[in-house]
């Protein structure tokens, strides 16, 4: 953490953009891989096709995510966002739990109503447009639930002081689980269910039958709330 705190601002920029575009490269790497070397069948006939307003809608997102994570490093730098670098495994693994329960409760509501039929046609309307679903898919948003997502993380991060370990784990989690959520194949075995777990075919649901299915990493919220449908 002493190396970051040495970092200018232009430098914060930097890492920032590049951090960015390389989870947004990752993601799309990882799709394709999965994609072609995984022997399952197609949930869906046909992959969402790729159209250039859905890539310039990816770009401003991975613009946008740039500007959450500068205000994250900002509140950091004022004191408000305290990161510990260093604790236990077994608090590592248990603060990773936390913020992902945690975090899938407040996707879900913040996802609930984002359905709600004003909202829906102001913000969600457009990743809906993908009824079935690409490598782009993950990243096409309105910027107003960009900036959504990333504010329910920076608010948890201002409630809690976790460890540097446990948020870059969750964060990565985050990034694989969003892309294997938008695949059209479904990636996790048939047992993963059972594990209350948001399995590729979960959320390839919800893109077909909207009025269900709004959780993330797992299924428990929509199961509380009588949204699950398998």
């Amino acid at each position: 953490m002493a190396h970051f705190d040495r970092f200018t601002v232009m430098e914060w920029i930097v890492f920032s953009l590049l951090s960015n575009c390389a989870l947004y490269l990752l993601s799309i790497g990882l799709y394709i891989f999965i994609d072609r070397s995984c022997p399952k069948k197609k949930i869906q006939q046909e992959d969402f096709p790729i159209t250039q307003s859905d890539i310039y809608l990816s770009f401003l997102t991975v613009l946008l995510n740039t500007i959450v994570m500068l205000l994250a490093v900002y509140l950091w730098k004022m004191g408000w966002i305290v990161i510990r670098e260093f604790t236990t495994v077994f608090a590592s693994i248990a603060e990773i739990i936390c913020i992902i329960i945690v975090m899938d409760f407040l996707m879900f509501v913040f996802h609930y109503f984002a359905h709600l039929p004003v909202v829906y046609q102001l913000l969600h309307h457009k990743h809906h447009e993908h009824s079935s679903t690409n490598y782009l898919s993950l990243f096409v948003l309105h910027p107003f639930e960009t900036l959504g997502f990333g504010l329910l993380m920076i608010t948890l991060f201002l409630s809690y002081d976790f460890s540097l370990i446990s948020i870059s784990v969750y964060l990565f989690i985050n990034l694989i689980w969003g892309t294997i959520g938008h695949l059209n194949r479904e990636f996790f075995p048939s047992w993963a269910d059972h594990l209350y777990l948001g399995t590729t075919k979960f959320h390839n649901k919800h893109h077909v039958n909207e009025g269900c299915n709004f959780g993330f990493y797992t299924t428990i919220w929509d199961r509380v709330f009588r949204t699950y449908k398998n």
